[in-house]
């Protein structure tokens, strides 16, 4: 039976986007990605849980990332979890777990966006008779 690695992660984006592009003109962005769970402690308290997860895009999701996004910013990712090791220059074996995309939507208003494209927007026109629209099922 095959295994299913999928991760999906609603958050704030925690710095710019870090774009480079290999020597075949690939390019790769990564940027951290704050997801926060809020709940409420034995005593009553709120209490908010903040993780961080480090995400990498690569090619057209890079070009969209370099452009459009900041630290701030609210997106939607889907990908899979990726682990890797490696040696520092001390030999020590570090560790660090990735998230590689593999689709990623811009959340939250047009103003938090104010150079996103027009394309990108999901706005619902207001509900008037001059429109047509008044039969709306919201």
């Amino acid at each position: 039976m095959a295994g299913v690695n999928k991760v999906i992660l609603v958050g704030n984006l925690g710095k710019d986007p870090e774009v480079r592009h290999l020597d075949s003109g690939v390019a790769v962005a990564n940027f951290s990605l704050a997801t926060t769970e809020s709940y409420t402690n034995k005593q009553g308290e709120r209490v908010n849980q903040t993780e961080w997860h480090n995400i990498v895009l690569w090619r057209g999701l890079a070009d969209i990332a370099e452009k459009y996004l900041k630290k701030g910013n609210s997106i939607y990712v889907e990908g899979k979890i990726h682990n890797r090791r490696w040696e520092d220059s001390e030999g020590n074996t570090k560790y660090a777990t990735d998230i590689i995309a593999d689709k990623m939507t811009m959340l939250g208003s047009k103003a938090d966006n104010a150079e996103t494209p027009a394309s990108a927007s999901t706005e619902v026109p207001e509900k008037t008779e001059e429109n047509g629209n008044d039969d709306l099922p919201f």
